[in-house]
């Protein structure tokens, strides 16, 4: 059934969305490095590979410098254009040539790079890769303002990878055991409302029994705790 939802969901904002998706695409032809899409290796359903599909925002080479594949708060490697289609997850959107191919789902756990991936606790990886990455999802929304996270003693490989890697992907592991029709509308609704209202806590006032953050990320993810 979600298929079909993901199907119709996916083919509907391509349509609805072509003028955005065509002017943003000239806009980064005429400006930075001239490059329209990125397409990166994440990992997919059942662990498979697939090539992820952004409108680039960043530096071409810059897997291979700073921080590699994380970014952090005022990345200087991400474009100027870059940091406004960030912000508002326009880069984001063609992603549903993704959805509609089968690759991801409209709402899931989110797909990671294999070096972020890596750095999940094994147990949880063999769960997170049970059902396709989402668009959307409880870690995309929970994890929303990552890049404002990974500032100053946060702003580490360390941090990342021995901190919120590992409850990141006790959240995306959640979800994989409460996925339900309800929680994919709810899910849908919740992304839309925190888009306009980035620093609500709703998520945690909708999906009761989420893991609870670590005490260094608490404030950060605005845990009502």
């Amino acid at each position: 059934m979600t298929r079909i939802l993901d199907i119709f969901f996916s083919g509907l904002a391509l349509a609805v969305l072509a003028p955005i998706l065509i002017i943003v695409a000239f806009v980064l032809r005429f400006t930075g490095e001239g490059e329209v899409l990125y397409l990166q290796e994440r990992v997919g359903r059942g662990g498979e590979p697939f090539k992820l599909w952004k409108f680039a925002t960043m530096l071409k080479n810059s897997p291979n410098l700073g921080t590699g594949s994380f970014t952090v708060k005022d990345d200087p490697r991400v474009l100027p254009i870059g940091r406004f289609l960030r912000k508002t997850k326009i880069n984001e959107l063609p992603q549903l040539v993704n959805i509609f191919k089968g690759d991801m789902s409209v709402v899931g756990p989110r797909p990671q790079t294999r070096r972020c991936f890596d750095a999940f606790p094994a147990p949880l990886r063999d769960i997170i890769v049970g059902m396709r990455p989402g668009l959307s999802g409880i870690g995309p929304i929970v994890f929303r303002g990552e890049e404002d996270m990974l500032t100053g003693e946060r702003g580490t490989v360390e941090f990342f990878e021995q901190v919120l890697s590992p409850y990141k992907a006790e959240v995306e592991a959640w979800y994989t055991s409460h996925q339900s029709l309800r929680n994919y509308f709810l899910i849908i609704v919740v992304t839309a409302w925190v888009v306009l209202i980035p620093t609500s806590d709703i998520v945690w006032r909708v999906f009761h029994g989420l893991p609870k953050p670590p005490e260094g990320l608490r404030s950060v993810l605005n845990y009502p705790g």
